[in-house]
């Protein structure tokens, strides 16, 4: 499985959307109704517990899109 396919599996269980409506170029604008700012802290820790890192509350403003946090995670060195 891919990076971005459990991206995809993460972001839509947390914020409760089919998974079809994220894509790679998925922003937070583009799901208004569940990404929004508590979505968005739910998806941060989901991120934490999916994937073994730890973020820092000053990168959340920064984490608002798929491409963002699939560099995020690579940065990271999760491939």
């Amino acid at each position: 499985m891919s990076i971005f396919e459990q991206l995809q599996g993460v972001i839509a269980s947390t914020l409760k959307v089919p998974p079809a409506k994220i894509t790679e170029t998925t922003k937070n604008e583009d799901l208004p109704a569940s990404w929004d700012s508590l979505g968005h802290v739910n998806l941060m820790i989901a991120l934490e517990q999916t994937f073994g890192v730890i973020l820092d509350v000053e990168d959340f403003p920064k984490l608002i899109s798929v491409p963002a946090i699939l560099q995020y995670l690579r940065d990271q060195g999760i491939e």
